[in-house]
């Protein structure tokens, strides 16, 4: 499974996106939904296999900029700590 999420994740590289793989997805942010569709388009399409689910969720706020960073950023000064737990480090 890792290596063909590996693939999907490098067919990001050929467009203009920032991503952050975690354990249940990876994160996308693109200047327009044109750049994340292509992108989302070319991830699914590298994966060699039967079957192949790809999920989407698009979270475009049309009145301000922000990045994922910014909104995690804002968690962790309301936590004032990263959020993540450390045991088990």
């Amino acid at each position: 499974m890792a290596g063909e999420v590996a693939k999907a994740v490098a067919a990001l590289e050929e467009f203009d996106v920032t991503y952050e793989t975690t354990p249940m997805g990876t994160t996308i942010e693109a200047p327009d939904s044109a750049e994340l569709f292509a992108a989302a388009q070319a991830a699914h399409d590298a994966v060699d296999a039967d079957r192949v689910s790809t999920v989407l969720k698009v979270d475009d706020k049309r009145t301000s900029e922000t990045t994922a960073q910014a909104k995690v950023d804002a968690v962790e000064a309301e936590l004032g700590r990263p959020a993540r737990s450390t045991d088990g480090e």
